[in-house]
């Protein structure tokens, strides 16, 4: 990464892919380490959750189909069968619960040892990942409490959201000019979350690298943002779709069983593996790079020694980068 900061606000689409594709390349072996540590194990469990949920779910299925066509109510067996529904819908849920725990607890860590080892490169510092694995605790409350915000945020959108579907549902469904007004709320809709994602994915590289977290780290990327938006949704929807793809790839080959042969679809799920920690891997690198083009363009020069400084373990404490530090003034362009 030895690209000069003033530089990099002229990187674009193609070159925040050959940036981050340089920095994965030139850094390997400790991208490699973090890899099998953390997204290893993050990419097998969201695939996993994925057939476990598939198999738990389609059982409930069967079971209440039973349950309406042959059971009679009142008899034992009927309760009998009513009693394991409610029990099988129990351990559903809690198995998504504990699913999205370990996910996001793998997701944060990820984050954490990711942008943390980029700006170890930015600053020229040694990187190991001993070093790494010390750091990322302490990095990942502050995450935690980004996240926290961010969910509030996309729970009170979609609540509003709700709102306005509901009102489009009960008062224009019937009429001619419903379907065009039902397009244009969807059309906001996906505008609107397609934004709070990009501002959460950025919030959390500021929340590692300054001294803010949390909603003042989701207003630091708004700020950030302006003028980069179009590469940002770009990059958003690039790597979305690539995600969304392996996502489609496994359920229709491996999870609904479209082909017969075993052997197949072990190896359909290996590369699906493959696959998705390697996107995992690229979207949180390429998050960086962008916050480092945000920086460049909004002429916030960050200071190597000072970032340096702050990315140090000073009395078994993260100390972050200090929003004085990270904007010293214009550089000249």
């Amino acid at each position: 990464m030895d690209r000069e900061q003033e530089d990099f606000q002229f990187l674009g689409f193609f070159g925040v892919f050959t940036e981050s594709f340089k920095i994965i390349f030139s850094w390997r072996r400790i991208f490699s380490q973090i890899t099998l540590a953390l997204m290893l194990p993050l990419s097998f469990i969201f695939l996993a959750h994925i057939q476990i949920s598939q198999l738990l779910f389609f059982k409930i299925v069967n079971d209440q189909d039973t349950l309406d066509f042959d059971g009679q109510r009142g008899t034992p067996s009927y309760n009998k069968l009513s009693n394991l529904i409610s029990f099988e819908w129990t351990e559903f849920w809690l198995f998504k619960f504990v699913y999205f725990t370990f996910l996001l607890i793998l997701s944060l860590l990820s984050t954490s040892a990711v942008v943390y080892t980029i700006a170890c490169v930015y600053t020229g510092k040694e990187i190991t990942f001993k070093k790494v694995l010390g750091v990322v605790p302490k990095v990942w409350k502050r995450l935690m409490v980004t996240f926290m915000w961010s969910f509030a945020i996309v729970l009170a959108y979609n609540i509003f959201s709700g709102v306005l579907f509901y009102c489009w549902a009960r008062y224009f469904v019937l009429y001619k000019l419903g379907i065009a007004i039902f397009v244009g709320l969807l059309v906001l809709y996906l505008m609107g979350f397609v934004y709070i994602s990009i501002l959460w994915h950025l919030a959390s590289v500021v929340s590692v690298l300054e001294d803010v977290y949390g909603i003042k780290a989701m207003i630091k990327s708004q700020a950030l943002i302006k003028g980069k938006m179009g590469l940002a949704v770009a990059l958003f929807c690039t790597l979305t779709t690539l995600f969304i793809g392996v996502q489609v790839l496994f359920e229709i080959l491996v999870v609904l069983n479209s082909t017969r042969s075993t052997t197949i679809r072990i190896g359909i799920g290996i590369v699906s593996l493959l696959l998705l920690f390697k996107v995992f891997l690229f979207a949180l690198v390429a998050q960086t790079v962008v916050y480092f083009v945000c920086k460049s363009y909004h002429h916030e020069n960050i200071d190597k020694s000072l970032l340096a400084d702050h990315l140090e373990v000073y009395l078994g404490e993260y100390v972050p980068l200090k929003a004085k530090d990270v904007e010293l003034g214009e550089f000249d362009v």
